[in-house]
């Protein structure tokens, strides 16, 4: 390479950062190392300069800098919490006071950082919640299925936080709002309850009592054998005392059993909702206590049942070891029972007491643990000698407590029991759990301490013990259970490791909490199908809260506030579990929908906005038809004779909240018809205005259509043809039932018959039959073909009352009128012989449209319009 080949290089190579030279700046000449050497040789010549000028400012605050800051370095750390003045070695008092002001120092100190560690947690806790709602939100406008943030890290964190922090505050609060997207074996359960759902409502139409637990409990069962739902299910049916019936055919029947059926539906409602007050405070009224007795019954119940199918199975199940024999009673099994589980290598549970070589308190236990009280009251009878001799008159309490309809001791029996239980139960280390149990039981004593070694091991058991334990009457009610249980959270239940699926939601169940309930239910992918109709059954027994609208969130179906109970958005619930089958089966939709309704009796307030989003989902339903078997069997249509033919949601009026026919129009079609305008599904939008009886509204929305589909032919042609011949098909159908009836005569009909000959005259010019698609635009009478000067302009000033529909289209008729002339002239050049007086009436028909859309020039028309009838009308004229 030459050398000015270099320096072509070399000077080409620094122009290219030369747009980045500022002249104002100096050139740097030095390396790096050389600029850092040079800094550190500035920085050791610069001196400390006395901060002369600061000090002075102080001292005009009367600020002494210097003095403060020898005080601040000669201070001692060591001695900070040495008292002020020196205390002798015998001076306790002195000490004593000086520890307890260092102790509530220390205090003061620790509840500043927790209080400071809490505020920024709690913080970081809600940012993130409301980022994650809003997020799914987001993917729920979108479409999106599946969205789940417990695959997020960072949000298994901040639950993990939460749990931590907030023990009554659930996850399922953040986690909720899982898309419903099932698969195939979830629409295999939808499709078993939904024929539950179906004839539940049937029976609510019929005004007659539906058991809606049990039908669920046998849906449960078709599906699976053994299944959470089933469970959850019995707990209910003991609380609510849902008689057993034939089946979910024989309920919806008008038979005799059906007739004598005690009255279900919403039952418990006015006495559940004001079971709690603002704050979540328990209200002491007779209602509200009553109805956290029954649900504390009824849980207990079935732990008792689901106890004693156990007892039996075990026994059964070791028969040699049982040895039963002929003897089918309680007692027999219990007794065959405690042999199986306590007997082991020849002896008996060291810890148990033997009387007369009987484990008798393990025996008097199991049979109060199987609800059998008649025969543990008989047991102990039968050895009340041996009994009472242990514990002085042990039977006499047992007596009081089995005989009292509320299972409470009198006060001075319940002190008696209490003095023997302190004095010689409580601290013994070889007192038999199984006695120590029965003596907790029949008085509810220690209610803080909440188990018993070796009696409450299991998770049911554990909760048997705190239902017999409730006692509204002393403080220690169900709602205290409740914050107990939300406390431990579902860790505690259901360690992540374990693999343990179903337990938390029972145990929910079983401490009546029914909304945390459902919703962590709904927190599993592959229970939200059952979380559905668990909240429906809830619904229809008045056994379940739904929040007002200010307070629901669009992305958590659980509602914890501070001020009120727990609350579940059931609507948003009913909208997530729709959305799948909104376009495949509306009217299995409409079913789910038309339950939101049953809370209607939930106040002033909350009833209306529950029946408002009722007719909002049932509106969206509508809007989401687009199969005309379907559209006929939901929203109804008109017979060709004229006669209504009404839909189901028409039918299920009544369960919507809706009074009438009237209604059903104002509240749900004439609204949905609405938005199918302003979506751009105008076929929808017309129909919907007919089923509604807005004739008026029709017609005009007939011819805002109508006016939309004339195209250009000679331009291109109409852009979707097939939809206008659709349109223009049920327009016209409309009318003619409209003409028969004689409805919604006026302007509006006149516009429509003109826009009919507008369509006529296109479908003829594209077919080139020019004669007859002139003589439907003549008939449209927009102006005078062969008229005068004077009768051509009184036409544009009447352009002025014209429809909208007509005026803006007036270009493309005019144009469309110009080609059947220019057609009609090009074919006589082409003709063998030309009648002079034909040629003349299509030169001054031409005239006549020009001189029309010259009285309009700058008005109605574009440029070219003009420029095309310009041209147009020297063709004919030539």
């Amino acid at each position: 390479m030459s050398n000015n080949d270099l320096n072509a290089l070399l000077t080409s190579s620094r122009a290219l950062n030369s747009q980045l030279s500022r002249p104002d700046l100096p050139t740097v000449h030095l390396s790096l190392d050389q600029i850092e050497a040079q800094s550190r040789r500035l920085t050791q010549r610069q001196g400390v300069a006395e901060p002369a000028k600061a000090n002075y400012l102080l001292a005009q605050a009367h600020v002494d800098a210097s003095t403060l800051g020898s005080n601040i370095a000669a201070l001692n750390t060591a001695t900070v919490f040495t008292p002020l003045q020196p205390l002798a070695d015998t001076d306790v008092t002195g000490f004593l006071k000086h520890a307890h002001e260092q102790t509530i120092l220390s205090s003061i100190e620790e509840s500043r950082r927790d209080t400071q560690a809490e505020f920024y947690r709690v913080l970081e806790e809600r940012i993130r919640r409301d980022w994650d709602s809003r997020k799914r939100r987001i993917m729920d406008e979108f479409g999106v299925r599946g969205y789940n943030t417990s695959d997020q890290p960072s949000l298994n964190s901040s639950l993990a936080l939460r749990n931590s922090a907030s023990p009554g505050m659930l996850r399922a609060s953040i986690r909720s709002a899982v898309s419903f997207a099932p698969n195939l074996q979830m629409r295999a359960k939808m499709n078993v309850y939904t024929r539950v759902v179906v004839d539940l409502n049937s029976a609510r139409l019929a005004e007659i009592s539906y058991p809606i637990i049990q039908s669920l409990h046998e849906a449960a069962l078709q599906i699976s054998e053994r299944s959470t739902m089933a469970d959850l299910l019995d707990v209910l049916q003991h609380v609510t005392d849902e008689p057993h019936a034939p089946g979910p055919q024989g309920a919806s029947r008008a038979g005799v059993h059906t007739l004598n059926m005690p009255k279900f539906e919403r039952k418990f409602a006015q006495a559940y909702l004001s079971s709690a007050m603002a704050g979540g405070k328990p209200s002491n009224s007779r209602d509200a206590v009553k109805v956290r007795v029954d649900m504390a019954r009824g849980a207990r119940e079935s732990l008792e049942r689901q106890y004693w199918d156990l007892l039996v199975q075990t026994v059964h199940a070791h028969p040699q070891q049982a040895a039963l024999g002929g003897d089918p009673s309680p007692t027999n099994y219990v007794r065959a029972f405690i042999a199986v589980k306590l007997y082991r290598s020849g002896k008996w549970d060291e810890r148990l007491e033997l009387l007369g070589g009987v484990p008798l308190w393990a025996k008097l236990f199991y049979l109060i643990r199987t609800g059998k009280i008649e025969e543990a009251l008989q047991q102990a009878e039968e050895h009340a000698a041996a009994l009472n001799a242990r514990e002085r008159a042990f039977t006499t309490f047992l007596k009081a407590w089995a005989e009292a309809p509320d299972r409470k001791l009198p006060r001075g029996l319940r002190d008696r029991l209490l003095s023997a239980y302190n004095s010689h139960l409580l601290h013994s280390p070889t007192t038999d759990p199984y006695k120590l149990a029965i003596y907790k039981l029949i008085g509810r004593l220690d209610p803080g301490k909440r188990t018993v070694q070796a009696v409450t091991g299991g998770i049911e058991d554990w909760m048997w013990f705190q239902l017999a334990m409730v006692d509204e009457d002393d403080g220690l009610g169900l709602k205290d259970l409740q914050d107990v249980v939300l406390g431990y959270g579902e860790r505690y239940f259901e360690p992540p490791k374990t693999g343990v699926r179903g337990t938390w939601v029972k145990v929910l169940t079983l401490c009546g909490a029914y909304e945390q309930a459902v919703a962590a239910l709904n927190d599993k992918p592959d229970t939200q199908v059952e979380a559905m109709h668990l909240a429906i059954a809830l619904t229809y027994h008045g056994l379940l809260r739904v929040p007002e609208r200010a307070e629901a969130s669009d992305g958590d179906i659980l509602v914890l506030t501070p001020a009120s109970p727990a609350s579940l958005n059931l609507a948003l619930l009913v909208s997530r579990y729709i959305r799948p089958i909104l376009q495949g089966s509306p009217k299995e939709a409409l079913e789910y929908v038309a339950c939101l309704a049953l809370t209607s009796d939930q106040g002033p307030t909350i009833s209306k906005e529950q029946k408002e989003l009722a007719w909002e989902q049932t509106r969206r339903i509508v809007s989401s038809l687009d199969d005309e078997s379907k559209w006929e069997t939901l929203v109804g249509a008109f017979r060709p004779d004229g006669t209504r033919l009404s839909g189901a949601i028409e039918h299920y009026a009544k369960l919507l909240g809706l009074a009438d026919a009237k209604a059903v129009n104002d509240s749900i079609l004439t609204p949905a018809a609405a938005e199918a305008e302003n979506s751009g599904k105008l076929e929808h939008a017309i129909r919907l205005y007919n089923l509604a009886g807005a004739y008026d509204v029709v017609v005009r929305s007939l011819a805002r259509v109508l006016a939309e589909t004339v195209g250009d032919p000679v331009a291109g042609g109409v852009p979707d043809e097939q939809e206008a011949v659709r349109l223009e098909a049920t327009a016209r159908e409309i009318m003619r039932h409209y003409e028969r009836l004689n409805r919604a005569a006026g302007k509006e009909r006149v516009v429509i018959s003109k826009l009919f000959l507008a369509r006529d005259g296109q479908k003829h010019l594209q077919a080139r039959r020019y004669d007859r698609a002139l003589e439907a635009f003549e008939q449209m009478e927009i102006l005078p073909m062969l008229g005068d000067q004077a009768a051509i302009r009184r036409a544009g000033e009447q352009l002025m009352y014209q429809d909208d529909g007509i005026s803006r289209n007036l270009g493309t008729f005019l144009k469309m009128m110009m080609e059947c002339l220019k057609c009609q002239r090009e074919a006589l050049r082409h003709a063998v012989s030309v009648d002079p007086q034909q040629l003349t009436q299509l030169r001054k028909k031409s005239s006549a449209i020009q001189s029309f859309a010259g009285a309009l020039k700058g008005k109605r028309l574009n440029p070219e319009v003009y420029e095309q009838l310009s041209r147009a009308a020297v063709d004919i004229a030539l």
